[in-house]
């Protein structure tokens, strides 16, 4: 016997052949009919009610880094669709899977400017790897399994669906539908024997070969083939912002972070080695710096899954397309093992008078007020390095990206490309959802906290375990600091009166407490992580603290300042 059912019952049997079982959303009128039949499968169907549709997709964002899986988003059209795009422009950036389902009026009243109707099709198209919209109930269960096989295949992305409101009320058969192939869609290209056989020759004859680690050694779960890659040749790594974790921190073999205000060895190095080896990374301005002085002495490889990376922005002498996991154990079966011990004391020489003009200074301040570093390095100690660490955007992500330490993959959640504030709370109750088994700490700071400051009420509702950590120093601090560095000290609009954030926790009933002093930094941070659900610690940081090292904006990355 046929089953006939609705576009929006047809909705949810898909999301559950696909293995879905959390979504972030908000109700609205163009679709309820989806969240009516949702009521009726809330024992396999988890929906996390955000107070914001922009909290809804980086909380699926948080989910799906944590987790690996696809991160979900449910909303309704116009205003609620719209407000969607910087989460979706952020997914794409980061090559974060996430799905987002929106709301459309129906068919019939298209172009007709019909009250909250929006053109999400044409409005997403750019910042998506696929934008659909349904207009037929018969469609829903092949154009959610092509959606989620999109989202999550080759380089991850976000797909948005545009569900309009007579798909969701008529009535077709369901077929359940899975999707593994589209013919004209490529997601793992082939990779060339040959760039497997020339990279491994380069590398053997490296005097001063350096690897760069990006987000794609997590994104293709290639944590295990990296460490078999440097340790059998011996090789150096940096580590990108969103690559951080790919490599335990006290790996001898990890020399730290590279970038604008990244580690100096990495970022010194890289303008001094022979072979420059990029993995899953793609060469962003902030890791280069001038590219007119980048690396100009090297022979680069570069190992991606994406052609659309390859010489876009740095010349690769060998490209090595493909799923990392798989080329990265093809080149180390050819690799010579070496040591490269010169090499490796050279980066040992910028990491004592980084630790001396830098980190100890950071770490062990002088002077009265608490700094960032410290607070940051408190919480890691506290919990053993193991957390997920979710950062918002400034001088706080920087801070935490650089003094938290990472002993397990998947373990840095941050907005990279797109630099979005408003991103760290609602991405860190994603992740709470998406890890429940890891303590999740989130660090902000005064301003990006109160862009997304709404979704306390989705932690106070769901209890959500986040360990919240505001890095208060009374200025829109990342801008602060340039403004200090190169506009001559003129703090133009840049301080920030702030509210009680005390008064604010208890009124979302979330424990609280506020410190300012050492003394009372190491009681408090124990207290956060041994309470049970969420907690809301406001650190009194100095109020001009700076990041540093620092490369110029422009300047190359052999040229970073150790001082402002």
């Amino acid at each position: 016997m046929k089953d006939f059912i609705t576009g929006a019952e047809a909705l949810m049997r898909s999301l559950e052949n696909l293995g879905v079982e959390t979504i972030f959303g908000y109700p609205g009128g163009s679709i309820m009919p989806v969240f009516d039949a949702l009521f009726d499968h809330r024992k396999t169907l988890r929906h996390i009610l955000v107070r914001h549709e922009q909290g809804a997709t980086h909380a699926a964002q948080g989910f799906a880094r944590s987790s690996g899986e696809v991160g979900v988003c449910l909303v309704t059209s116009g205003p609620g669709a719209t407000n969607t795009i910087t989460g979706i422009a952020d997914a794409m950036i980061d090559s974060t899977p996430i799905v987002v389902i929106a709301g459309q009026v129906g068919t019939a009243f298209l172009g007709t400017d019909a009250f909250q109707e929006v053109d999400l099709v044409g409005i997403t198209q750019p910042i998506t790897k696929w934008s659909y919209q349904i207009r037929r109930a018969e469609d829903v269960p092949w154009a959610v399994a092509r959606a989620f096989y999109i989202a999550s295949s080759g380089r991850p992305g976000p797909v948005v669906l545009d569900f309009a409101k007579n798909a969701q009320v008529e009535k077709a058969e369901y077929v359940p539908a899975k999707m593994d192939f589209i013919r004209s869609y490529i997601p793992v290209p082939d990779t060339d024997p040959a760039s497997i056989e020339a990279a491994a020759e380069l590398i053997n004859n490296a005097e001063r070969p350096l690897v760069l680690v990006g987000q794609g050694v997590e994104l293709g779960n290639a944590q295990h083939e990296l460490r078999a890659f440097i340790e059998k040749a011996g090789i150096p790594a940096g580590c990108t912002l969103l690559g951080l974790s790919a490599l335990p921190t006290d790996h001898p073999l990890n020399k730290g972070m590279l970038g604008m205000h990244g580690n100096l060895g990495p970022n010194i190095n890289t303008n001094k080695c022979d072979v420059l080896i990029a993995v899953g990374m793609r060469f962003d301005d902030r890791v280069t710096g001038n590219l007119g002085t980048y690396a100009k002495q090297a022979k680069v490889i570069h190992f991606d899954i994406d052609p659309a990376e390859i010489n876009k922005n740095v010349h690769a002498d060998v490209a090595v397309l493909g799923n990392c996991k798989e080329t990265l154990a093809a080149v180390t079966g050819l690799l010579a093992e070496k040591t490269h011990d010169e090499w490796l004391e050279s980066f040992s020489t910028y990491e004592q008078v980084e630790y001396e003009k830098v980190i100890h200074p950071e770490l062990n301040p002088m002077v009265e007020s608490l700094t960032m570093g410290e607070v940051v390095r408190a919480v890691s100690n506290a919990t053993g390095h193991e957390a997920v660490l979710v950062t918002d955007v400034g001088q706080n992500q920087m801070m935490s990206a650089r003094y938290f330490k990472y002993s397990r993959q998947r373990s840095i959640i941050t907005s990279g490309g797109l630099g979005t504030m408003g991103f760290g709370l609602p991405a860190a109750i994603g992740a709470t959802f998406g890890s429940p088994d890891r303590t999740v700490c989130v660090f902000m700071g005064d301003g990006g906290l109160q862009m997304n400051i709404q979704e306390l009420g989705t932690v106070m509702e769901q209890k959500a375990p986040v360990k919240i950590i505001v890095l208060n120093n009374n200025f829109l601090g990342n801008v602060r600091q340039w403004q200090a560095m190169f506009f001559n000290r003129k703090y133009s609009f840049t301080p920030m009166m702030n509210p009680d954030y005390m008064k604010i926790a208890s009124a979302y009933d979330i424990p609280s407490r506020r410190v300012a002093t050492r003394e009372e930094l190491s009681e408090a941070v124990r207290e956060m992580i041994a309470t049970d659900g969420p907690y809301f610690l406001e650190a009194c940081v100095i109020e001009e603290g700076n990041v540093l090292p620092m490369t110029p904006p422009g300047g190359s990355v052999n040229q970073m300042l150790l001082e402002c």
